[in-house]
């Protein structure tokens, strides 16, 4: 295998890592603001991880984080305006991106 050869296979395992890194970190963000939009709508135990997993699965409608959005929003109502849960989705990207670079 020649030094490009080695290289372009280095790439495409980097961003085939960055991707997997990327899935993950989206789906964890998504788990914690559907446990962040449960408490808001009252939901506790059982109930509030059920919602969770909802929200995760709600990111399979569409490309991009906007079907996400939509649900959290129509479900919160009046509890969250868009610019409070968009501040909320940033802030979990970070914390989910820390908690799953740590786990590696």
């Amino acid at each position: 295998m020649s030094t490009f050869d080695e290289r372009e296979d280095a790439f495409e395992k980097k961003y085939a890592h960055d991707a997997d890194m990327q899935f993950k970190a989206d789906a964890r963000r998504n788990k914690l603001l559907g446990l962040w939009a449960a408490e808001l709508l009252g939901k506790s135990g059982d109930d509030a991880d059920t919602y969770a997993v909802e929200v995760v699965k709600s990111d399979f409608e569409e490309a991009g984080h906007e079907d996400v959005f939509r649900k959290v929003s129509a479900d919160l109502g009046d509890k969250a305006d868009e610019a409070t849960i968009r501040a909320k989705m940033k802030e979990l990207m970070a914390v989910a991106k820390a908690e799953v670079f740590d786990e590696v």
